[in-house]
């Protein structure tokens, strides 16, 4: 008897359990659905679900680009900027190579011809050789040798090889510097163009009545990014490329110097 008591009594509780449910459910959607008719745009509401499968068909037939959903993004400002900047980089980058090259820093041919014009003991020859060159090393033997030949001693001939050396490196290492300016610079006009666009979603927020479309806020969202990732893909090549620039020109320099102290050591007074 007390087990038929305690049935009946699960079942009571148990039918109010399920009645409650119900009511919460129902109240829940009777609540929800005047609050979706009233932020529903009227058209969308109207327009039937065959429309929404079309106007869907068609937005993916006629998706935008990379390149020219990148390019509304930029904007004309943004995107002429970094046009000039990734043409600049791009000539930098060609002619500190041709410059940073052995054959035009510290060429073999002058090397042999000059040691060969000094073991014939052919001295304005070989000045006349060095002169005449545009090299690192030209320049570097025509002022050591011509303060030689000038009446100038040794040490001051090396003296002033060091003096032109330092000013060949300074005009190599000069134009280094703009690429290291490129790749200085980029990310900070990308941080830019981040906090422009951030600015721009967050005004969007802030002045809409109604809460935005995500299409309204994609724009700064977009400019944000793209700036963000061509800063980025500017800097990271120019900071790699001057930095290897860099060893590879220090590392001539060197050289040029051992070669030219090298030649011009037969003119070194020994002590006998």
């Amino acid at each position: 008897m007390q087990s038929m008591r305690n049935a009946a009594a699960w079942g009571e509780a148990r039918k109010r359990l399920v009645l409650m449910v119900v009511l919460v459910v129902g109240g829940c959607c009777l609540y929800a659905a005047p609050a979706r008719a009233q932020d529903a745009d009227p058209a969308e509401v109207a327009a039937p679900a065959s429309a929404d499968l079309s106007a869907d068909a068609s937005a993916d037939g006629q998706r935008r680009s990379y390149l020219s959903w990148a390019w509304d993004s930029l904007g004309p400002g943004y995107s002429v900027i970094f046009l000039g900047l990734s043409f600049l980089l791009l000539s930098l980058m060609v002619m500190n190579l041709v410059k940073a090259s052995r054959a035009n820093v510290a060429p073999p041919d002058l090397i042999e011809a000059f040691e060969a014009h000094l073991n014939a003991k052919q001295y304005s020859e070989a000045y006349d050789l060095a002169a005449s060159d545009d090299s690192f090393l030209g320049r570097v033997l025509a002022a050591g040798l011509g303060r030689l030949s000038g009446g100038g001693d040794y040490p001051r001939a090396i003296e002033m090889m060091q003096e032109v050396g330092e000013e060949e490196s300074m005009k190599l290492e000069h134009r280094l510097s703009y690429m290291a300016l490129i790749g200085t610079i980029s990310p900070m006009i990308g941080l830019l163009g981040t906090v422009q666009g951030m600015i721009a979603s967050f005004t969007v927020i802030a002045t809409s009545p109604t809460t935005p479309k995500p299409s309204e806020l994609a724009e700064g969202i977009s400019t944000a990014l793209f700036t963000t990732l061509i800063g980025l893909a500017l800097a990271i090549p120019a900071i790699a490329a001057y930095n290897l620039l860099r060893n590879r020109v220090q590392r001539l320099v060197l050289d040029v110097g051992i070669v030219s102290e090298g030649l011009l050591s037969r003119f070194e007074k020994r002590p006998s």
